[in-house]
């Protein structure tokens, strides 16, 4: 990581982590961009805490002019959670050869959700010779950890997953995703029903660019790539959480009233050619006091193990898998690829 010069490309709460560690790990951080006019022309180390870099904040419109100007090694984009909301980030970034990473969830499979964007960027990044991927929590907890517990079996019948997060840790786009702050009815009509559709109709939408992934629909995709896996089927469905007493999210400055989607809780179903089910969970909401992040994965078959993690802080580990995947990405082959195909995560010294 020692001098590698990186661009910070959305500067709100992950990027507080995300610039500290390069600066730790020996990296340089050359720029930063982001569409707040609040923060835009502002010191990064406002985010960071820390005393004056001399790097402020540049708007998105000025991006591509920035990125010419410093020639980083590497963009770190920290924005949205939809591939086709990072896809004017990722695309520049891949026009001027320059390789980046994302926390954006869809990015971490979005070959299975959106192919189209993800080809358009593929496509551009092998013509410019840099490499685009998504990564974060999901990489080790969602992924690479799961896929170890596998190589510990002697038999596999079924991997089943559940993974519990706050979303007021990570901004007002991913908690309206979760449909936090909802009516039930209004849950049902803007996110609920997107499911209730045949496979054909399913289908359609991925190949459209139109489909809504929960963040599982990608990990299973990984999962089924890092493991050799062949998908016969995958489902999903998005069922509201509520909490019997009002909640008031700082996100979404209000009080969601008892009985109101606080979140929700989405569980993706893949049916392989292997004879192994993947079921897994992502619970996302707005928490309560009593609440708190909890990844629980089972590996049913012979033996049957289970792993438990409780109260991982999801924030900090998300940062810290970015800064740690930075060298996998800059000695990848050109082109989106997935971390499934990078190997297994070190940790930088």
């Amino acid at each position: 990581m020692k001098d590698i010069k990186v661009v910070q490309y959305g500067c709100g709460k992950m990027s507080k982590y995300i610039m500290r560690y390069v600066r730790e790990k020996g990296g340089i951080v050359v720029g930063a961009i982001d569409s707040n006019p609040e923060i835009i022309g502002h010191d990064i180390a406002e985010i960071i805490e820390c005393e004056e870099t001399g790097i402020t904040i540049t708007s998105n419109e000025e991006a591509e002019e920035l990125l010419q100007e410093v020639n980083p090694d590497i963009v770190i984009v920290t924005t949205m959670s939809l591939i086709e909301d990072v896809k004017e980030a990722l695309l520049l970034c891949a026009k001027l050869g320059i390789s980046a990473i994302t926390t954006c969830e869809e990015a971490f499979y979005p070959m299975n959700s959106n192919p189209g964007i993800t080809r358009e960027i593929d496509e551009l990044a092998k013509k410019n010779n840099c490499t685009i991927t998504g990564s974060g929590y999901q990489d080790a907890y969602w992924g690479n950890l799961i896929t170890t517990l596998v190589g510990t079996s002697a038999h596999v019948t079924k991997i089943k997953g559940s993974s519990s997060y706050n979303v007021e840790d990570y901004g007002i786009a991913l908690a309206e995703a979760h449909g936090a702050g909802l009516t039930l009815e209004e849950f049902e009509e803007k996110i609920a029903k997107n499911d209730n559709i045949s496979e054909e109709e399913r289908q359609s939408q991925i190949e459209s660019g139109t489909f809504m992934p929960s963040y599982m629909w990608n990990v299973n995709g990984w999962l089924c790539d890092k493991l050799g896996l062949h998908v016969l089927k995958q489902t999903q469905k998005c069922v509201p959480m509520t909490h019997t007493q009002d909640i008031h999210s700082d996100t979404l400055q209000m009080d969601i009233k008892a009985g109101m989607a606080t979140g929700m809780s989405a569980i993706v179903t893949t049916e392989t050619e292997e004879g192994i089910t993947l079921e897994t969970e992502c619970i996302g909401k707005v928490y309560a006091d009593t609440d708190c992040d909890r990844n629980v994965w089972t590996i049913v078959g012979e033996p049957e193990t289970t792993m438990v993690i409780e109260r991982p802080q999801t924030v900090e580990l998300t940062c810290a898998t970015i800064i740690n995947r930075i060298p996998d990405v800059l000695r990848s082959d050109a082109g989106f690829i997935p971390t499934s195909q990078m190997g297994e995560l070190d940790y930088l010294k």
